[in-house]
């Protein structure tokens, strides 16, 4: 997996790629800066890029803008974006403008490498990855429709925005498949998805859960 990341602190920056380095990840470019980002970007063309975003000059949200831009330019270009707080404006602009290939982490989540590491393949192979925090926020902030939902389903959707497959709903639950399956397609039904691809289904969930559709 090549990947560009982009961060202006040395010391995280220099961290970051040798943790993707460790996992067998090529780290193309490690820019300080969002014109650097889009410079590599285009350069390097990588399976991923990892960006902050707050970065030179202005300290704002130069990161997510540069994200923006590189989703606009190439669609398939899978990116994650890191934040220091949650930003509940950030993760719903990236996320109404994609619906594949695309995260949204809270830098302290760098800390679990394991965990870290596998929310940046799951983003580079097409899924996507919100932080627990930033999903816990979202839920609190949010009702309806999300009233009708039960309290397992809320459980199971958050999981769902996360990014977890079927397994690891299941895994982090400690009920079966087959009863998370059940409360997905409740859930798409109370949301009023109708459709035979639960693949799309979900993604529209995530973005009823987001409020952004």
């Amino acid at each position: 997996m090549r990947v560009v990341l982009a961060e202006d602190s040395v010391l995280l920056r220099e961290g970051l790629v040798w943790v993707l380095r460790s996992a067998d990840m090529e780290v193309v470019a490690a820019v300080e800066d969002a014109e650097g980002l889009l410079r590599a970007a285009e350069e390097h063309r990588p399976d991923l890029v990892v960006t902050d975003v707050r970065m030179p000059p202005s300290h704002t949200d130069e990161g997510l803008r540069a994200a923006l831009v590189l989703r606009r330019q190439w669609p398939g270009m899978s990116i994650v974006v890191l934040s220091q707080y949650v930003e509940e404006r950030y993760a719903t602009t990236l996320l109404s403008t994609a619906t594949s290939g695309v995260g949204y982490l809270l830098k302290d989540r760098v800390a679990d490498v394991p965990e870290f590491l596998d929310a940046l393949r799951r983003v580079a192979m097409g899924g996507t990855a919100l932080d627990p925090e930033v999903v816990a926020q979202l839920l609190v902030r949010h009702s309806d429709p999300l009233d009708r939902l039960t309290r397992r389903e809320k459980e199971v959707l958050a999981l769902i925005a996360e990014g977890r497959s079927n397994t690891g709903i299941a895994e982090a639950l400690t009920v079966s498949e087959s009863a998370v399956g059940k409360h997905i397609n409740n859930i798409f039904a109370k949301l009023d998805l109708t459709g035979d691809d639960k693949d799309h289904r979900r993604v529209l969930a995530v973005l009823r859960f987001l409020r952004v559709s």
